[in-house]
């Protein structure tokens, strides 16, 4: 369904990746704590029929690993979080910083990043590994020092947030509530009011979810998908295994554009699970009609760590030392497409802090290995939830 447009080599094991919102630039984070702007190749290939990416500039931003990437959502800043307990908020075109926050501590101690959103161009909301989730008010001057509001929607930290669709009484079209995933627990929290409604126990981690359309698809330790209507939180989800004989985990999901789901015959929309073991996905949705239709591979060993389609409907994947540009298929046999010729580009360094190459830490790579497979047994031995959300708080 997909083949190769072109692979990155990394220097370093890849620990971050967002996809600029209006051109065809890919930010990369590393273990490092370098942050790379990288330009995509254009849809017209060199005389090798292969694409080549582009290095515009890189850096050393963070003094421990870089945790997690995005764009501000007009993609006019870079904003990333690191081990070190900072947050950097940088020029997309230039890499220069332009502004900087340190992460509250917990209990007097650093309390490392696991997430960044920017559901509205109003507000940022940083997640940690305490489970704390921070809320930043961007309509003042400068990013505030401190977070306008800190609400725990999990007993641990915040595996992935999505944003819900604003209701029809909204007057701005921006959403409001959102979704997260943290430990074994759903919770649907609001940017004014906090935590509104959290689930009971699903038995197993819940790792990944995405919107497609006026579904959420939640992905698990397990390799399952439940697929809910927003809104029926209540309702028995329809669930769709693509784990494998292995149960791999569904790490890290992505909605697969409307133009290209009809091409691939979702009509009713479809979304890529990025793998645990390294494959990626591509699965179709619809009430009776969710079923795997193919899978591709990233990596032979490392689990997906990002996923997603760049303006042009490319898709772009990330884990362990390589980025993967991948573009439809006309064979389902292409994927076995020669990917000789890769460059890593030239461009310029912006490094304000010293650009040695550094090993992470021991602490770094616990964290590193929590994040990609957090506490992977914890379920063993035990039933799984029949799947209903059993929601406290909902009416």
């Amino acid at each position: 369904m997909f083949t190769p447009l072109c692979a990155l080599p990394l220097p370093a094991e890849l620990f971050a990746l967002a996809i600029h919102p209006t051109r065809s630039l890919l930010a990369l984070g590393l273990a490092t704590g370098h942050v790379l702007l990288d330009r995509l190749p254009p849809p017209s290939l060199n005389e090798n029929g292969q694409g080549l990416i582009e290095t515009l500039w890189k850096t050393r931003r963070h003094k421990g690993s870089c945790r997690y990437l995005i764009f501000s959502t007009d993609g006019q800043y870079l904003i990333s979080a690191g081990t070190d307990g900072l947050v950097k908020c940088a020029d997309t075109e230039t890499g220069r910083v332009v502004s900087k926050i340190a992460i509250p501590l917990h209990d007097g101690e650093p309390d490392p990043p696991t997430l960044l959103s920017s559901p509205t161009p109003q507000h940022l909301l940083l997640a940690t590994d305490s489970s704390a989730l921070h809320l930043y008010d961007l309509r003042l001057p400068s990013i505030p020092t401190k977070p306008q509001q800190t609400h725990n929607p999990h007993a641990d930290y915040v595996s992935s947030l999505t944003p819900l669709p604003p209701s029809e009484r909204s007057t701005s079209g921006l959403p409001r509530q959102f979704l997260t995933t943290g430990d074994t627990t759903i919770a649907i929290t609001d940017l004014r009011k906090g935590v509104q409604i959290q689930s009971e126990d699903f038995e197993e981690e819940l790792l990944s979810s995405t919107l497609v359309g006026d579904k959420v698809v939640v992905g698990s330790e397990r390799g399952v998908l439940r697929v809910w209507d927003v809104g029926k939180w209540d309702d028995e989800p329809e669930r769709i295994h693509v784990g494998g004989r292995d149960g791999e985990g569904a790490d890290v999901l992505c909605t697969i554009p409307e133009e290209l789901s009809r091409r691939l015959d979702c009509s009713d929309g479809g979304v890529i699970a990025g793998m645990g073991d390294g494959s990626i996905n591509i699965v179709r949705l619809g009430k009776g009609k969710g079923k795997l239709m193919g899978e591709i591979r990233h990596h032979e060993l490392e689990p997906v760590l990002g996923l997603g389609f760049e303006m042009g409907g490319r898709m772009v994947s990330g884990g362990g030392d390589v980025v993967k540009v991948w573009e439809q298929a006309p064979t389902s046999d292409a994927q076995d497409a020669d990917l000789d010729g890769i460059t890593n580009g030239g461009g310029e360094a912006h490094d304000s802090e010293d650009d040695d190459e550094e090993e992470s830490s021991d602490e770094e790579e616990k964290q590193r290995k929590r994040k990609k497979r957090r506490k992977r047994n914890k379920s063993k031995g035990k039933n799984v939830g029949n799947g209903i959300m059993g929601f406290k708080g909902l009416e």
